[in-house]
């Protein structure tokens, strides 16, 4: 060894089980029988979850999740990823737009049932620039709002309120959805998502 080199410190043995388990995660099934862990520590890292990776851009992030859902609390949809998940559409007037538009999208209530988020739960609704609010999520009905990620069948730039809008059908109900309320809850330029603990 060159004079003046020295080796790091031998990492904790607990470091070092972390970083074979992180490591596992990423293994083929069955390698760490060669590595020569204890099988628990096998079993506990290939069954903890972790997100998926979008293979398109990120117009949504989830914060906030369960462990059991997302291993780092952090879910990354992409449009596919979201429109998986069962869009729906309407057509409705708004206090923003001339004329009634068609709006496509994932209603708030189907994202957090497929995520696991408790109906008693609380959330922040967050914009690109800035801007948020807080609502119960037991205020969100299986149609309304929806996360629209789409514009008279279109997707939606930033310019235009996206990349995803959270609608209600402000028509089908003035008295629940053409409110204070509802109004200042009709976020474009939606990005994140945050489950309050």
């Amino acid at each position: 060894m060159s004079p003046g080199l020295s080796l790091p410190p031998r990492p904790q043995n607990a470091f070092r089980a972390l970083t074979l388990a992180a490591a596992l995660a990423l293994a083929p099934p069955g390698l760490g029988v060669l590595w020569g862990l204890p099988a628990q520590a096998q079993t506990a890292a290939q069954t903890q979850p972790s997100s998926p990776v979008p293979q398109g851009p990120v117009i949504l992030t989830v914060s906030g999740l369960d462990p059991e859902v997302a291993a780092d609390g952090l879910m990354h949809f992409d449009r596919e990823a979201l429109a998986a998940l069962g869009p729906v559409r309407f057509t409705t007037s708004s206090i923003w737009t001339e004329g009634r538009h068609e709006f496509t999208g994932i209603p708030l209530a189907t994202l957090a049932q497929a995520l696991k988020i408790d109906s008693k739960a609380r959330i922040v609704l967050r914009a690109l620039n800035h801007y948020q609010v807080e609502m119960p999520l037991a205020e969100a009905r299986p149609g309304a709002p929806i996360l629209a990620y789409e514009f008279d069948g279109k997707p939606m730039s930033i310019r235009d309120k996206g990349p995803i809008w959270v609608v209600y059908p402000y028509d089908a109900d003035p008295k629940a959805y053409q409110t204070v309320t509802a109004f200042a809850r009709s976020v474009w330029q939606l990005d994140h998502i945050e489950v309050l603990p």
